[in-house]
């Protein structure tokens, strides 16, 4: 996968995002953080398989649903589909070079345990 462009943005309230082609992040030194731009980067590789628009949907879709089921922001985030994928991977450097397309399909029904 081609180098992703990066943008620093100091008023996010996240630590980074991925908005295809581009990864925000919040600090310059994260550029340096491989966990953070691997997780970024698998995002990027979902966003892909669904050309784009659809992944932003099902994301939006997914975190709605767990907002109603888990009743909080965090643990209706930590269990979006492509969110399970990313953290479960993001250590693992070589993870995108080895990934099977639509990869995050074998998170769907998973709860994630919040750390």
């Amino acid at each position: 996968m081609r180098m992703s462009s990066v943008i620093v943005y100091r008023k996010m309230h996240v630590k980074g995002m991925a908005l295809y082609p581009f990864i925000l992040l919040r600090h310059e030194e994260m550029k340096n953080d491989a966990v953070i731009m691997n997780h970024e980067r698998i995002h990027h590789r979902q966003q892909l398989e669904l050309l784009i628009i659809p992944f932003y949907m099902l994301y939006l879709l997914d975190y709605l649903v767990n907002r109603a089921r888990y009743g909080n922001h965090r643990e209706a985030y930590l269990n979006i589909v492509f969110e399970r994928e990313a953290y479960a991977h993001d250590s693992q450097m070589n993870y995108l070079g080895e990934r099977k397309w639509f990869a995050f399909m074998k998170f769907i029904g998973r709860k994630r345990k919040v750390r």
